[in-house]
């Protein structure tokens, strides 16, 4: 129905990114007689750089193309010239695909080039920077005929569902998985792969350093030592991580969730760079969507009792609850970046757009505007100590949005404060 994005730098230049995309197809539906059903693939993207911004710059370029392109090959043509709907384990191999592919070209693709001609010396940081910065990629993929949302990540951004359950309370599941240095199950990934390397993680991070287990570039994790010692001694003046022994330490490879979406029930998607659950928990962060959805009138508001007798009472975040398995819970990282526990937080309730309404309230520590304020002003550098780059996706999947044969998008004006000419952000 709806989708808006917000980004608020730490960085200077800012080292998240984003891209979207929609792609309309004929496919054959067996579910009805193989008659031709008209379906929209669509495509949301985020991208948290790290040690540079050129990687995420990359991914926003190109990786939902390289998604695309695998899925047209899994999606088999027939002769009525109508796609063909592959097995569910065929259409996860073909998004997995489409990051290697992309992750190959970036680090290994690129640097034989150069390899292969030492003398360009003019075009080796536009080949090896994306190879050399690094960033995680958090992908989701919705199908609205079959209704089916896939979430893919690379690394530790996150992705949230929000819907209502049958006795008609909001809850939260968390549709990725965070892979870091913290993960049990990432940690005995690599101690597998790395047997005689007891030290391959050390205070939560590949060889003491890198924290994300999964990510986009950072080819000092995934060349081999001689490769780098060439790069390094006739391109650039750094070294080779302390303890490189077997690379590679570092893989591009998602893990792939699968989620039946139920639009009559207003589910919504949340994605984020980890930037904002630094911030906010899980269920804040619903809880927060639901409140503006209330204030929209998208939803009505559950009131209690006390509610309906003391209306200026009603300054706290509804109750949501987590249903995210126990095990995927135990592997997320959780919120840091707060004075304390707040239990009864309050918000701030003023945008238009959600995205930029989930930022505001997770710098405002429980709906303090004077702290939003301090801390939007913090410049870069010294504004990494207190705030990541965030950027936010959010998705609602209503029955009522406005759909034209053009597959044209309506631009939400309001909604877009700093996006248009003349206009300045809001933050």
């Amino acid at each position: 129905m709806r989708y808006d994005i917000c980004q608020f730098p730490s960085n200077n230049p800012i080292e998240d990114d984003r891209s979207e995309k929609i792609v309309q197809l004929p496919i054959q539906d067996s579910s009805n007689n193989n008659e031709k059903v008209n379906t929209d693939w669509m495509f949301w993207g985020v991208y948290d750089g790290h040690a540079g911004w050129t990687t995420s710059a990359k991914l926003r370029d190109r990786l939902l193309d390289y998604v695309v392109t695998e899925l047209g090959n899994a999606y088999k043509i027939n002769d009525k010239n109508l796609r063909l709907i592959p097995t569910n384990e065929n259409i996860d191999k073909a998004i997995k695909q489409g990051f290697l592919k992309l992750d190959d070209e970036i680090v290994n693709k690129n640097v034989n080039k150069l390899l292969e001609n030492p003398n360009n010396k003019a075009g080796a940081a536009e080949l090896l920077m994306p190879a050399l910065s690094g960033s995680c990629g958090l992908v989701s993929f919705y199908d609205t005929h079959s209704k089916i949302l896939k979430v893919a990540v690379t690394g530790d951004s996150r992705a949230l569902l929000g819907s209502l359950n049958e006795e008609n309370n909001w809850t939260v599941t968390a549709l990725s998985i965070d892979q870091t240095g913290s993960n049990p199950t990432e940690v005995a990934k690599l101690l597998s792969e790395h047997p005689n390397e007891p030290n391959v993680v050390r205070n939560g991070r590949v060889l003491g350093s890198l924290e994300p287990t999964r990510a986009f570039g950072d080819a000092r994790y995934k060349w081999p030592k001689e490769i780098q010692t060439k790069i390094y001694n006739q391109f650039f003046g750094r070294q080779s991580p302390a303890n490189l022994k077997t690379p590679p330490y570092v893989t591009a490879e998602p893990i792939i969730t699968t989620t039946e979406v139920h639009p009559s029930k207003n589910d919504f998607l949340v994605m984020a760079s980890d930037g904002l659950f630094e911030m906010l928990t899980n269920e804040e962060i619903i809880g927060l969507v639901v409140k503006w959805m209330e204030n929209k009138k998208m939803v009505k508001p559950q009131k209690s009792l006390i509610d309906n007798l003391f209306p200026s009472k009603d300054k706290k975040l509804p109750k949501v609850l987590d249903i995210t398995d126990s095990t995927s819970k135990i592997q997320q990282k959780q919120p840091f970046r707060r004075k304390s526990n707040n239990n009864s937080a309050e918000y701030i309730l003023e945008d238009e757009n959600v995205s930029t309404h989930l930022i505001r309230n997770a710098l405002s520590n429980g709906g303090n505007k004077e702290e939003t304020a301090m801390l939007v002003s913090i410049p870069s550098p010294l504004s990494r100590r207190y705030r990541d780059d965030l950027t936010v996706t959010v998705v609602f999947f209503g029955e009522d949005g406005n759909i034209n044969d053009q597959g044209i998008l309506d631009l939400n004006k309001e909604a877009t404060k700093g996006g248009l000419k003349n206009e300045k952000p809001k933050l």
